[in-house]
């Protein structure tokens, strides 16, 4: 069993839990209203009045926060500090190339440090790990987020940052990595490098990958650890709530994601209604910042769909998990009238032993109906054999989604590798451009 960097705060009772969140959600409501003018109006148009102490009760009561209110108020209009106490900015893109930024003061850069540690307690680190952390470094929260942790942890850091995947393949078999911090689709490729390099998994002292920052599937998580000979571990977290930490699995369970529920207030809502849905069940996160500092937000819909598990669980945290995210709300594709996650045909990809990590959906958007071409790699050495695979893969599509997309084996090697940044598994063929035609498949 791993060690828990922080016990009391991983392991508190439910009732301790409970009244810890209500003391801060009604502090953090006092601070909104008083410092941040949009905050002060919403909650004076729900009734909340000055003063009023605010429980969990409450908390369906208390207005939403989206992502279209970070754009509206960009730069600085969400902070609820003077803009000289932020040390630090963060951010993602947005639309129109305008980013989501978030600051951060001190006490945020400490608290992000002290989440990122306990994601690296779940992986089994301890001081002395060498961690190999290749998320990007920059204004993306991926690499600084972690390098923070593992440092506070005491481990023994290497900021690799991405791309250069031959040189990072040799860094993890010299300094004899344990855990490795990078996207799963940036995973994947290192897998694949080893193989081009000549490195056998016996050379390599992985035991642990925290891989996040994308969607990932329960296939894409086996065919990493047969590149890796690791376990691979899902860490969630976004720039607007903290940064990566926000949940991470554990490694004796990898079975849903343990939420840091003493900083981070978590629901599960319906996407359509905003109404609270039963435990278990797949709905829009939400997360109110209960102790952030800088940027605090309160009931902020991420857009991310999962689901709210809190049974026991083998590593004895008592923390919610929330599932493996399974889509966004604004990425589900609609196929002649079909709904389609995503995350739904890796699922079905990467249960085909012939079929390689790599993959590409593309959504015609030149028909009345929109169609699916779904293209695949065979995977090196499998001796699949493209046709009797691409059946194979019509039929179980269709099973899974009521909709029989068009399937494209390809040779291994033929899709193009993410060497730096999130992976685009989605791309739209239009009467301008033919995502099909550039892969000459």
């Amino acid at each position: 069993m791993t060690t828990m960097w922080n016990q009391r705060a991983e392991a508190m009772s439910p009732d301790e839990r409970a009244a810890l969140h209500s003391e801060r959600l009604s502090a953090l409501v006092a601070r909104l209203r008083d410092r941040n003018p949009m905050y002060r109006e919403r909650l004076d148009q729900a009734g909340v009045e000055e003063g009023a102490t605010v429980g969990l009760d409450d908390l369906g009561s208390l207005p939403f926060t989206t992502k279209r209110d970070l754009w509206d108020r960009y730069p600085w209009g969400m902070l609820t500090v003077p803009r000289e106490e932020v040390v630090r900015v963060h951010g993602s893109s947005g639309t129109g190339g305008r980013p989501t930024l978030v600051g951060y003061t001190r006490a945020d850069i400490a608290l992000w440090a002290e989440v990122c540690a306990r994601a690296l307690g779940c992986a089994g680190a301890g001081p002395g790990t060498v961690t190999h952390v290749a998320y990007g470094y920059g204004l993306f929260t991926g690499g600084l987020g972690l390098h923070g942790g593992a440092e506070l942890m005491g481990c023994t850091v290497v900021p690799a940052s991405s791309g250069q995947s031959a040189r990072q393949v040799l860094l993890l078999r010299d300094l004899g990595a344990e855990v490795l911090c990078c996207t799963p689709s940036y995973a994947a490729r290192l897998g694949e490098v080893l193989v081009e390099e000549g490195i056998g998994l016996g050379e390599l002292r992985l035991r642990a990958g925290i891989l996040g920052a994308e969607p990932w599937t329960a296939a894409m998580r086996a065919k990493i650890e047969a590149l890796l000979g690791l376990k691979a571990l899902d860490i969630y977290g976004l720039s607007e709530i903290i940064g990566p930490g926000v949940a991470c699995e554990c490694v004796e369970a990898q079975n849903g994601l343990h939420v840091n529920e003493d900083h981070f207030l978590v629901e599960v809502v319906d996407p359509s209604s905003g109404a609270p849905v039963p435990p278990g069940t797949v709905g829009e996160l939400v997360f109110t910042t209960l102790t952030r500092e800088a940027m605090p937000v309160l009931r902020y819909r991420t857009g991310d769909i999962a689901s709210l598990d809190r049974s026991p669980c083998p590593c004895g945290r008592t923390l919610a998990r929330m599932s493996k995210v399974v889509g966004r709300a604004d990425d589900m594709l609609v196929i002649r009238g079909v709904n389609v996650y995503p995350s739904e045909v890796e699922a079905v990809l990467l249960a085909e032993p012939a079929i390689g990590a790599q993959y590409l959906l593309v959504v015609d958007s030149t028909e009345t109906m929109p169609s699916l071409v779904v293209v695949c790699e065979l995977a090196d050495g499998s001796g699949g054999d493209a046709e009797r695979t691409r059946a194979d893969i019509s039929v179980a599509l269709e099973r899974r989604l009521a909709l029989r997309p068009e399937v494209r084996v390809v040779p291994g090697g033929t899709l193009p590798r993410v060497e730096v940044g999130k992976v685009q598994r989605v791309v739209h063929r239009t009467g301008d451009h033919d995502p099909l035609q550039g892969l000459g498949v």
